[in-house]
């Protein structure tokens, strides 16, 4: 394995607490601030989270907005920003996953208004400056020091409620950020290290969970995991597997971590002979031979879904998926090749078992 390495490692800036019933430090992180004047994100399936969140701030709080979705669509951005400066807020608090801190970044792009993040998934959106939004069939992406969540509360106690099968996709969708971090053009030793520890605490973390929904151990495993492999995210580029779920998700409206958790394999076999102390690291991590195979078999075992077609893409939409991603294709470790991808995206859409 190669020892030395030439890199430039610039830290996100952040606060992170992780720690059991972090949420109840809310208002004193509101008050550190120097906020007065908090508004609540989150999904209409979170409301309640939101709201216990909204009780706990107090006077602080101006309200709940649970308009978050899937994908960030930019009229519900615009909307959001619009109530955000109707209610005066001086701050948001995004309860929730990627969509709900997709959203508190969609507000912050334009008016820098400070956020604090309660994940209660794995996604690890809060730790990286990475925002989405999709217009006009099209998931934009970009970076931008502005919408970094600027404290970040990790508490097991919240995503003992997040159902099995929706704790496997977003823990897959976490380790995907850590394996791509592992190729990354702009990687380097430390992302190297949090990558591969993210990559094994998750896979035991989600084991766990799979066996035992309320064991907390297991639920600080994966939330331990997301952060990980969240800072990865954060810290260095994305390639090949990242673009195709963007086009998939933005184009196809398909759900975010259910994309990654079947595209990943496949976008590991594609890149399996360029990056080849990348899947070293990765099988490491799992305890398995191969990288794409063993990331396969670690979905299937817990469940997870398999193909792209179970999850509503139509076969009919292979090709144009695939122009798409072509467009404006992300940098890559092996060459993106219009034949190869196509074959990628086609044993995704069948749910077939990478070859080694």
């Amino acid at each position: 394995m190669q020892t030395t390495h030439d890199f430039i490692f610039t830290a996100q800036p952040a606060r992170v607490v992780f720690a059991r019933g972090s949420l109840s430090r809310l208002p004193q992180e509101v008050e550190a601030l120097g906020a007065h004047r908090v508004l609540v994100l989150c999904t209409p399936q979170q409301r309640d989270q939101a709201e216990a969140a909204a009780k706990l701030l107090g006077a602080l709080s101006v309200g709940v907005y649970d308009g978050a979705q899937m994908h960030v669509p930019i009229e519900g951005a615009r909307q959001a920003r619009e109530h955000a400066r109707a209610v005066g807020a001086d701050c948001a608090v995004a309860i929730g996953g990627g969509s709900t801190i997709g959203l508190g970044k969609a507000i912050a792009l334009e008016s820098s208004l400070p956020i604090i993040a309660v994940p209660t998934t794995y996604a690890g959106s809060e730790m990286t400056p990475i925002y989405g939004i999709t217009e006009a069939g099209l998931k934009k992406t970009g970076r931008d020091a502005r919408v970094l969540p600027r404290t970040v509360l990790y508490d097991p106690d919240l995503s003992v409620g997040l159902p099995v099968g929706m704790s496997v996709t977003s823990g897959i969708n976490a380790i995907a950020h850590a394996a791509e971090g592992l190729y990354a053009r702009d990687g380097n030793p430390v992302m190297s290290l949090m990558a591969e520890e993210g990559i094994r605490a998750l896979a035991i973390g989600l084991r766990g969970v799979v066996r035992s929904p309320s064991d907390l151990a297991a639920r600080g495993d994966c939330l331990y995991g997301a952060w990980l492999c969240g800072t990865v995210l954060g810290h260095v580029g994305m390639a090949l597997h990242h673009k195709l779920c963007h086009t998939l998700g933005g184009s196809f409206n398909l759900p975010h971590a259910e994309t990654h958790t079947i595209v990943l394999p496949h976008a590991l076999a594609y890149n399996a002979s360029a990056a080849p102390i990348a899947m070293m690291r990765i099988a490491h991590a799992l305890k398995v031979p191969s990288a794409a195979s063993g990331v396969y078999d670690l979905a299937k075992q817990l469940g997870a879904p398999m193909a792209l077609r179970d999850i509503g893409m139509p076969e009919s939409e292979l090709d144009r998926a695939v122009d798409i991603a072509l467009a404006n294709p992300y940098w890559n470790p092996r060459p993106i090749e219009a034949q190869a991808i196509r074959e990628l995206l086609r044993n995704a859409w069948e749910g077939r078992r990478p070859r080694d």
